[in-house]
């Protein structure tokens, strides 16, 4: 397993048991030579995003790019400003990707995804456009799962070679949970 303890102590707050045992749990599943897919579920603010934090920590570390899909363009952005700084610490480089970027601005993270240069790419639909290509994609989170089609979040998987997963929701959702 990993060594998660700068991690731990770069989130300014201690994690709860259950926090800690999501985070076990996924990395013990990423480290196990097979591939992770999980869902953590949990109410707003339970620390899903902190057990996603942990797994794209883990995927850097071992040379392998995230990406993190959100419903909206605001979820979008709040992701990138609490992840950003946090993962920063890391030398972990995060873009922001999403439609209200200029064709320029799209251009040129589109061009950081795919040659490496881009570690974690946090985005709304447009993470999963033809035009989204990452060098080297190990780990797709997707927040609000059920807020997207079951062929969308494929897509999405399918921009990697057998990527790990990690579903979010705060909303129990009985397919998924199946």
């Amino acid at each position: 397993t990993a060594d998660l303890s700068p991690f731990c102590a770069a989130l300014g707050f201690e994690l709860t048991g259950a926090q800690r045992r999501c985070i076990d749990e996924a990395v013990r599943d990423m480290c196990g030579g097979g591939l992770m897919n999980r869902l953590v579920q949990g109410d707003v603010g339970s620390g899903k995003t902190a057990v996603a934090a942990a797994c794209i920590r883990l995927a850097a570390q071992n040379g392998l790019q995230s990406v993190l899909m959100a419903p909206t363009e605001i979820l979008a952005a709040q992701h990138f400003e609490g992840l950003s700084p946090l993962l920063g610490r890391f030398g972990i480089r995060t873009e922001l990707l999403s439609g209200s970027l200029t064709a320029a601005q799209k251009r040129a993270v589109y061009g950081r995804m795919k040659n490496g240069e881009t570690d974690l790419v946090i985005g709304t639909h447009a993470v999963i456009q033809q035009k989204a290509e990452y060098r080297n994609l190990g780990l797709v989170v997707c927040d609000e799962q059920h807020r997207f089609g079951v062929q969308q979040r494929a897509e999405l998987s399918g921009k990697g070679r057998d990527p790990h997963v990690l579903v979010m929701s705060a909303t129990p959702i009985p397919r998924t949970l199946a």
